[in-house]
């Protein structure tokens, strides 16, 4: 049995593990340039390099520093919401990101239980599509477990975290729905200035969802400011000019 498995025994060791996550594995009092997994952060960063207390919302955050697109904002003082269908991601977010609002739950159109193909705790592949999971269940889930998450729409999210009126830049990272959740946010009534979302998959291929996310955002008014990796950065037209 590996040191994790025997830390997540008790509700006391597995405190200490996450802790021993954020501080020993991954050396979380270091300032680093880059914290995503394809450098999506140091154009998200470099888009909003004058403004210093900005908000964000992150569908999928995963975990407060590896591959994160918004711990440089943070860092730089802005604040916002952490959505994650991971109970564990949560608890890290809560330890370290004190002033956002996270929240353990799967986006959808309504209330409701989903099935969630659980992976691991500290796995950046837990999902609650199908779809998703047979694709990835060769390579990862070779402990699978079938959980359960609530879901919460997104106006309820919204108003957990008390965002009335302005959202900066959206991340989006839901394995499998992101189309989806996109779908459901009223972009112009939170004058979203830039969103991420995943786009292609890691061989550079697109996605079943990518010419649909592409013409929802230009019909939104949202043209491709940045292509990192597998993801997709979109920003608003009227920014275009100013941030090339």
């Amino acid at each position: 049995m590996s040191l994790k498995n025997i830390f997540l025994k008790t509700k006391f060791t597995y405190k200490i593990y996450l802790y021993y996550n954020l501080y020993i594995r991954h050396k979380c009092f270091i300032s680093r340039k880059q914290y995503s997994q394809w450098g999506e952060d140091i154009f998200i960063n470099s888009f909003f390099k004058d403004i210093d207390n900005g908000i964000y919302l992150d569908i999928g955050c995963f975990h407060p520093y590896m591959y994160s697109n918004t711990c440089l904002l943070y860092k730089k003082g802005w604040n916002g919401i952490n959505v994650d269908i991971n109970q564990t991601a949560i608890d890290l977010f809560n330890i370290v990101r004190p002033k956002d609002t996270n929240i353990c739950a799967a986006a959808s159109n309504k209330k409701r239980e989903l099935k969630v193909y659980f992976d691991d705790p500290f796995s950046p592949v837990n999902t609650v599509d199908e779809k998703f999971y047979q694709k990835l269940e060769k390579s990862f889930f070779k402990n699978k477990k079938i959980l359960t998450v609530q879901s919460k729409t997104i106006e309820e999210i919204f108003e957990i975290g008390k965002i009335k009126n302005t959202i900066d830049f959206i991340n989006i990272d839901a394995e499998g729905l992101d189309f989806e959740i996109l779908q459901q946010i009223n972009l112009s009534k939170y004058h979203v200035k830039l969103l991420s979302i995943e786009t292609h998959n890691i061989d550079g291929s697109e996605t079943e969802n990518y010419e649909s996310i592409k013409n929802f955002l230009e019909k939104s008014g949202y043209l491709i400011f940045k292509r990192v990796g597998p993801t997709t950065l979109f920003n608003l037209n009227e920014h275009n000019s100013r941030y090339k």
